[in-house]
Formats: C-alpha cells, sequence, structure tokens
C-alpha cells in the first residue's frame, strides 16, 4: 500500500511539473512570505495540543467528509483551539489538493502542514509555494538519504518536517535525520494496522527537546487521554473531527484531557 501511494503521489507531481517547471515552483516558493514557526507552535506545555485534519478520505475509511469548504472546517479548528492544521493534498486515496491548501493557510493564522507522500524535493517546494508551514516526511517510505536530503531543504526553505515513524528503528532514523518533530503513526502504513499502544512504546527513546507527536486510532477525548499519559506533546487527529459534526465542541473536549 505505501508503494502504491507513493507512486501516485510521484506520478502526480510529475504531472503537475510538465505544467509548472521546477524553476518556477522554486521561485513561488521563495516569493511567499516567511513560513510560522511550527516547532514553537507544538512546544510541550501543560496541556496536550492538538493538530486537527482536513481529510476528505483515507484508503482504509472510504470516504468521510465531502468538505466543500476546507478553509472554513480550517477556520473552526482553530476556532477550537488547534494548535495547527494538517491539510491532505493526496488525490488519488485521500481526495485532497493543494488548492485545499492554499484555501486553509488563507484563512487560519496557525501554522499549516502539507500531508502527502513526499520523496523529491519538488513537492517540498510545492509546499512552500502553497504556503505550508510543515511538511511531512516518513521515513518508511524514503531512503536515509533522501530523509535527510529533503529535511535539509525543508529547513532551508523555512519551514519544520514532521518526521514520522513507525518502528524503535524508524526513530532512530528520524532522530540521525535531525528531526526537531518527531511523529509515531499508530497506522501501520504496509498493511494498515493499527497499534494504539506502538507511541507509548517508543516514546521513551525520544529525546526531551524533541516534540513528540502520536499520529492515527483517535476516536474520543479516552484516545486523546491515552496518548497523553503515554507522553504525547501533541495529538494528530482526523477522522474523528472531519465525521463528528461540530469540529469546535470535539476539540473543546479533546483538549479538556
Amino acid at each position: 500500500m505505501l508503494d502504491d501511494l507513493y507512486a501516485g503521489a510521484l506520478a502526480d507531481a510529475e504531472a503537475r511539473r510538465s505544467l509548472v517547471s521546477l524553476a518556477d515552483v522554486e521561485r513561488a516558493a521563495l516569493a511567499q512570505t516567511s513560513a510560522l514557526d511550527a516547532r514553537a507552535a507544538l512546544q510541550p506545555a501543560d496541556r496536550v495540543k492538538i493538530i486537527a485534519e482536513v481529510k476528505r478520505a483515507s484508503p482504509s475509511r472510504g470516504a468521510l467528509s465531502e468538505i466543500a469548504d476546507p478553509a472554513s472546517l480550517a477556520h473552526s479548528y482553530e476556532t477550537g483551539g488547534a494548535s495547527a492544521i494538517s491539510v491532505l493534498t493526496e488525490g488519488r486515496k485521500f481526495k485532497g489538493t493543494l488548492a485545499d491548501l492554499v484555501a486553509v493557510r488563507a484563512a487560519v493564522s496557525v501554522p499549516v502542514l502539507r500531508k502527502d507522500f513526499i520523496a523529491e524535493p519538488y513537492q517540498v517546494f510545492e509546499a512552500r509555494a502553497a504556503g505550508a508551514d510543515l511538511v511531512l516526511l516518513i521515513v518508511a517510505g524514503l531512503p536515509q538519504q533522501k530523509l535527510v536530503e529533503l529535511h535539509q531543504l525543508t529547513l532551508e526553505l523555512g519551514m519544520t518536517a514532521l518526521i514520522e515513524t513507525h518502528s524503535a528503528d524508524e526513530v532512530v532514523r528520524g532522530l540521525d535525520a535531525g528531526a526537531t518533530v518527531l511523529g509515531v503513526n499508530a497506522r501501520d502504513l504496509t498493511t494498515f494496522e493499527l497499534d494504539q499502544d506502538l507511541f507509548g512504546s517508543l516514546a521513551g527513546s525520544i529525546p526531551s527537546g524533541v516534540v513528540r507527536v502520536a499520529e492515527s486510532a483517535v476516536k474520543s477525548p479516552a484516545d486523546v487521554a491515552h496518548y497523553r499519559r503515554s507522553g504525547a506533546d501533541v495529538v494528530l487527529v482526523g477522522e474523528a473531527l472531519v465525521v463528528h459534526g461540530d469540529p469546535v465542541d470535539a476539540l473543546t473536549t479533546f483538549l479538556e484531557v
């Protein structure tokens, strides 16, 4: 599944490159106003922080929500107390677009994450050109040299990388690449199986000073509380918010844990 997701994302990026050259995307990225300091926004605090996700669909669940107005949803997330907004821009399985990211960036004042299967510099420049402050880099999908290269480019463009891991070895690789914001995804992207206890088993190997993000397997405030007890500074929540019907109310209950 992960290989298919990367292959599709790269094919779509190549199609966009045929319309907008790398040089043009670089110029657009460099012309953007400075990225927000996402690491500062996600720093550990006396209560858990939430990255709230704009997510129409997923490979495991199929369609979740139409989300005709991603900017309005993101504004609701910010009103509800989200510290950052994640926007799925992958189109084949998650039904997202870069236009969603542009719309969200214009609607909120908190950092915005481009969540996609990023494997080449063109996609990083696209993210900054669209206004992203963070980009997702998935250790499982990238050779170490490429992970380091993309992380360095992200930093050079003034953004922050959320480096995502799924195992102890991947945590080591993420830290070796220089991660300052490191996520542990409960969903194994090769099998799509969930293990909510994975974060807790790996959190102790993430040093202080690195923001610890728990991802996936969140359906209720109890799940957020579970991650917080396990050492999470931040919890990324997607499906539970988009299907709730009242994202402000949902975020309020999650943040109260």
